[in-house]
């Protein structure tokens, strides 16, 4: 199935869709009008479903998702027992040394692209490989259970 028609300008071709609702668009301004007012249909989820998001054209990269924000995305656990309290939570928050770690540059890459993949257990496979991300991990856990 080829490109449809911009359903913001319906002068052009369209080359992203919304990643909120599919409608098709064709550019940043046209994204952009169309974010104006909220989405009229949502885009059903499955479990099966990859969730990533289109591009945002005209962005720096245009192979940069634009990420969801956490109210839009759904979380899917497989065990409630992984889910953690909200005093875990805060454990994690209030650690210097965690904070500490969190400046590191390739440490937020790697969460970043953990976050960012629709293949996001893959993706924490891999980057539990890397040292400064199996460290993080490591003080993570301590900080939840003292």
């Amino acid at each position: 199935m080829g490109p449809q028609q911009c359903k913001i300008c319906n002068e052009v071709k369209s080359k992203y869709k919304c990643p909120a609702c599919l409608i098709p668009y064709c550019s940043l301004t046209c994204f952009k009008k169309h974010k104006e007012t909220p989405c009229a249909t949502t885009k059903p989820v499955s479990d099966e479903e990859p969730k990533n998001s289109s591009p945002v054209p005209g962005s720096s990269d245009e192979q940069q998702t634009t990420p969801q924000s956490l109210a839009e995305r759904p979380i899917y656990v497989d065990e409630p027992i992984e889910v953690l309290e909200k005093a875990q939570l805060e454990s994690i928050a209030a650690s210097s040394e965690i904070r500490d770690a969190l400046k590191n540059e390739d440490l937020q890459k790697l969460i970043c692209n953990i976050d960012n993949s629709p293949n996001a257990e893959e993706e924490l496979e891999k980057a539990m490989g890397v040292d400064v991300f199996r460290i993080f991990s490591d003080k993570v856990l301590s900080a939840t259970n003292p």
